[in-house]
């Protein structure tokens, strides 16, 4: 008797409590969500010689720094062409001083005032980026313009970068990762800007010389391809007063419209032979979606679900969980300006490739057939919603997701309406959209195996 009656308080005390729990999490969504607008950057412009310089600017008070990105569009390894490679040593380059005081000199002006200033690139654009205490802002910008107006183009600095860049490249040989990685791409987007590898062959490196740097770096860094990025403990009128003397070292140029890459995966397999304990197995396949595209969220929330979560994704589940076959295996859609598509990968023992390729398979098709369940949805949900805010917990997060929206052609607030779409998908929206993409099971397998 005593048991029933704990029994029924129990019940009233649950029927009780659960619309505070249901009011509690809408009440934590609403949190997420007026973060997320919070935290938007603004969309300015700067005219200079009749040209409208963008800028993503965000003023935060709470560490007293400046961060700056001049992000060069269109103009990353997308721009190599036949010389592979180049973009990478280019930006390298560009990490090596000025001609005036060499590497050495100019590292130790910046680190005397305790700035970092580093280029980089990918695959789409080009970027340099300086981080510094607000007190030294007018210092590192000058330093910055020096950069720009005069890089080390020395031959014996193109030597060194030249005589690193093919160890590193040996190196990668016995690295099957990023062997497998590089199969895949070589197939996958065969006849396009993507093939070849970022950090280029050794072929192509030897090859390459001062003026081709020189010309790659003359046509990206100009005004016509630059966005501006920026932020910090200052308000936007000291960053234009600050920034203007050194966008106007920029010469025009010519504004590069970005390469569409188009692609239709295959169903097939390229297998290299190596001494190695374990089998590399990368996959991917063409995924008609566009970076505009309305439907992008349930693209993610479908990704997620299929090999983005880690453990309780399908492939996670049924490769590794259920079956022992790999420590891990992952699975995502990437969603770009220029192209979109889907990848993943794993390692296993070399005996067990073929079954472990056969059930990427089987998983992917089960998946584009039946969907997911209401189970999969609602975790999916509630980790899409819950991670946002770790998204956005530094100001370099947070400008690297303002430049993206704004390169993808996404207003500010866009996350948040995510957010808000992705809370309200219903399982036969969600299962309607991953049947209608039967696009992935064209498969493109890239193995290395003993």
């Amino acid at each position: 008797m005593k048991n029933q009656q704990r029994e029924i308080q129990l019940m009233r005390y649950l029927k009780g409590i659960n619309p505070l729990i249901k009011r509690l999490k809408k009440y934590l969504f609403a949190l997420v969500i007026l973060q997320g607008s919070l935290m938007s950057a603004d969309i300015k412009h700067i005219e200079i010689n009749g040209i409208k310089v963008p800028v993503v600017f965000e003023k935060q008070k709470s560490l007293p720094i400046l961060n700056l990105q001049l992000v060069f569009q269109n103009s990353g390894y997308i721009q190599d062409k036949d010389k592979s490679g180049l973009a990478s040593l280019s930006s390298e380059l560009l990490n090596e001083g000025t001609k005036e005081l060499g590497s050495t000199k100019f590292a130790q002006k910046l680190e005397e005032n305790a700035i970092s200033l580093h280029t980089s690139n990918g695959f789409e654009t080009f970027v340099i980026e300086l981080s510094n205490l607000k007190d030294v802002s007018d210092k590192s910008i000058e330093l910055l313009s020096q950069l720009i107006k005069s890089p080390n183009y020395n031959q014996d600095t193109l030597d060194k970068l030249k005589t690193l860049k093919i160890g590193e490249l040996k190196r990668k040989e016995n690295d099957f990762d990023y062997t497998a990685k590089n199969l895949l791409k070589a197939n996958l987007f065969k006849g396009t800007a993507l093939e070849n590898p970022s950090l280029g062959s050794l072929e192509s490196i030897k090859e390459i010389t001062l003026k081709d740097i020189k010309t790659f770096i003359n046509d990206t860094v100009n005004l016509n391809n630059l966005i501006i990025v920026a932020g910090g403990d200052i308000n936007y009128k000291e960053f234009k007063k600050l920034i203007t003397p050194l966008i106007g070292v920029l010469k025009p140029g010519v504004k590069r419209e970005l390469e569409e890459i188009i692609f239709v995966s295959k169903d097939e397999e390229k297998t290299l032979i190596k001494e190695t304990e374990q089998a590399y197995i990368y996959f991917g396949s063409s995924y008609k979606v566009t970076a505009g595209d309305k439907n992008r969220y349930i693209a993610k929330v479908a990704s997620f679900i299929l090999g983005g979560s880690g453990f309780g994704s399908r492939l996670m589940e049924e490769i590794r969980v259920k079956r022992g076959l790999a420590y891990s295996a992952y699975g995502s859609v990437s969603i770009n300006k220029s192209h979109t598509f889907f990848s993943g990968y794993l390692q296993t023992k070399n005996e067990t490739a073929k079954e472990a390729q056969a059930l990427v398979k089987e998983i992917i098709q089960d998946f584009v057939k039946k969907g997911v369940t209401a189970i999969e949805l609602k975790a999916a949900k509630n980790f899409l919603t819950g991670s946002e805010p770790l998204r956005n917990e530094v100001l370099s997060q947070r400008l690297n997701k303002d430049f993206t929206l704004y390169y993808r052609g996404l207003d500010q607030d866009y996350p948040k309406r995510e957010l808000e779409l992705i809370q309200d998908l219903k399982l036969e929206d969600l299962n309607k959209f991953i049947k209608s993409h039967n696009e992935i099971n064209n498969l493109t397998f890239a193995i290395v195996r003993k």
